[in-house]
């Protein structure tokens, strides 16, 4: 059982948002390594024309309730569970620090991932681009490098939720190393 102080057991209600945000947190760092380390990848070995085809059938199917689950629920489940350990400043503070990093990945999808997805939609049907690859240069490589850093972000708050439950637990007192040893037996007596 877990403790948000040491004389009062954690609810149960507390354990399970603080749960939920951490696995949908851990969704979204998921989603966003997959992209770092094998769709961004293997889209790099595409032609422009296919490459700007996916990403954009990509950004249509990724925009969908499942997805937006993780994307919001992770930072409202978060900020459910800091304000649930608000009298426990140990958790909260890694609580709160976890709501932070993962809003800065949050703001750089949205000030960042989506404007260049919408500018990739906005090129238009790449069967008909005079420049393919113009338009792919202008998207590749910043959208990568972001969407990296994105999951190194969603990464970061996932340790930190999981490090909040042990913030402040009572470690058990333990017996000095020396007098622990053969040596430091011998030497008391």
């Amino acid at each position: 059982m877990t403790t948000n102080r040491a004389d009062r057991p954690t609810p149960a209600l507390h354990r399970l948002v603080l749960g939920a945000a951490a696995v949908t947190t851990g969704l979204m760092a998921g989603t966003f390594y997959v992209f770092s380390c094998a769709v961004m990848p293997a889209l790099g070995r595409s032609d422009d024309r296919t490459f700007i085809e996916v990403m954009r059938n990509i950004n249509d199917v990724m925009e969908n309730p499942v997805f937006f689950a993780g994307f919001f629920g992770a930072p409202v489940l978060t900020a459910v569970a800091a304000w649930q350990h608000r009298r426990a400043p140990g958790p909260r503070r890694w609580l709160l620090a976890a709501l932070a990093v993962y809003t800065v990945a949050f703001l750089l999808t949205s000030g960042v991932s989506v404007p260049l997805n919408n500018a990739l939609a906005d090129a238009g049907d790449p069967a008909r681009l005079a420049d393919p690859a113009a338009v792919r240069d202008r998207f590749e490589d910043a959208w990568s490098a972001w969407n990296t850093v994105r999951a190194l972000l969603c990464t970061a708050a996932l340790a930190l939720l999981l490090r909040a439950p042990y913030a402040g637990a009572r470690r058990p007192a333990q017996e000095p190393a020396y007098s622990a040893s053969a040596a430091g037996s011998k030497a008391r007596r």
